[in-house]
């Protein structure tokens, strides 16, 4: 078969796998170098609250049972969870139809882009996520960039784009950290309605969201249920990254322009592509959003948080600007006018620190480096001492 030419629009390999493998080939040939601590990739390192691994735990000795044995669940995901879904993170404003539970946004991202099929005029911001852009090249689509800077406070002008665009927009957004005000959001939705366009709302941070002022939802903004669709994860506010879960809004309101139901060819999707998520996952995120799991988390996330302000102040006294690390783990701190890779290998072959380049997430990104506060107490606090040497 031949190779599908919307692959060559790839240009390197994605961020995280370059950065493995370079840090692979340090350590071939470093081997008796200190241990390397890693703020590269935004995984979670504390364990599991009690209530969760006892819910994880009690569904997986029922699968040993007649009675407890579950095999196909529902492609949408259990009811119980999409209920749950809608009333705790959503006020009850979604019916269980609009919520569908996943494996997760990448996946649900792969599988938005079968529904919508290339040739679509798509809008991200740069920097952002790489998935973004790199799911929009693999499928065909067109793509703006639009720069998201200090001098723009970190947030493009949406308003300049006219006609149909998809709109990829991560908030609080990954890597920078900024988080939209609410007027910012609301001129989104009011263009986004005027032009025709579909806004992709990307919420997997939105547990670290501290401020009552800032929305945590598309949904908050008047008029969002006709022109956006909202995924979230459990991976960071619930530390599933092992477990693999997410979710996904679409409302009944979401049309095309001639008219049919977005919802139901999303539902039509689903069911041909996704045989539905991990009971036991699911059964996990029932806990994690009962009132002892969300007041469990928060005391998790919370640390995180702290561990931000102490690797922020770190760099800050070191004369680097900061930005980020409030209502997001992640710190994006500007070495410029270094190169991104460069800062990369001094920190690697200086301190044995692992970082992000911020041009992996879009040529906006060069001159930063993303770390990851997501990592235990103790390395962070180890880190530091490196830094301030």
């Amino acid at each position: 078969m031949r190779r599908s030419p919307n692959l060559q629009r790839l240009t390197t390999n994605y961020i995280f796998i370059e950065v493995k493998k370079r840090v692979e080939n340090y350590l071939k040939n470093h081997p008796h170098e200190r241990r390397l601590i890693h703020f590269g990739v935004g995984d979670t390192t504390h364990p599991f609250p009690d209530i969760v691994a006892e819910g994880l735990s009690e569904a997986s000795l029922g699968m040993a049972t007649e009675v407890g044995y579950k095999g196909y669940g529902p492609n949408f995901g259990l009811e119980s969870l999409r209920e749950t879904v809608s009333k705790v993170l959503y006020d009850g404003k979604f019916s269980l139809d609009e919520i569908s539970i996943s494996d997760g946004i990448k996946p649900d991202l792969a599988r938005f882009a079968l529904l919508t099929g290339g040739g679509q005029k798509v809008a991200i911001q740069d920097p952002s996520y790489p998935v973004y852009l790199e799911s929009s090249f693999i499928i065909g689509n067109q793509v703006t960039l639009l720069p998201a800077t200090k001098e723009n406070g970190f947030f493009p002008d949406w308003c300049l784009l006219k006609g149909p665009h998809l709109l990829f927009i991560c908030h609080p957004n990954n890597p920078t950290g900024y988080t939209a005000i609410r007027a910012q959001l609301q001129e989104v939705v009011n263009h986004a309605r005027k032009e025709g366009m579909l806004i992709l709302f990307d919420t997997a941070y939105r547990s670290f969201i501290t401020d009552p002022n800032i929305p945590r939802s598309i949904f908050e903004i008047e008029g969002a249920k006709e022109c956006a669709i909202e995924w979230g994860s459990f991976s960071k506010s619930a530390g599933f990254s092992g477990l693999r879960l997410g979710w996904c809004v679409v409302p009944k309101e979401l049309k095309y322009s001639t008219g049919e139901s977005i919802l139901e060819d999303w539902r039509r999707v689903l069911a041909t592509t996704f045989t539905g998520p991990s009971y036991l996952s699911q059964m996990a995120a029932l806990q994690a959003l009962s009132k002892e799991g969300q007041a469990d988390y928060q005391k998790i996330i919370q640390g995180y948080l702290e561990n931000g302000k102490l690797l922020k102040n770190a760099l800050s006294s070191k004369g680097v600007s900061c930005y980020g690390g409030e209502h997001l783990p992640f710190v994006w701190a500007d070495f410029s006018p270094h190169l991104s890779w460069d800062t990369f290998d001094t920190f690697l072959t200086k301190h044995q620190l692992i970082v992000t380049p911020g041009s992996g997430f879009g040529s906006s990104g060069e001159g930063f480096i993303r770390f990851s506060a997501l990592g235990k107490r103790p390395d962070l606090l180890e880190a530091i001492s490196r830094l301030l040497l």
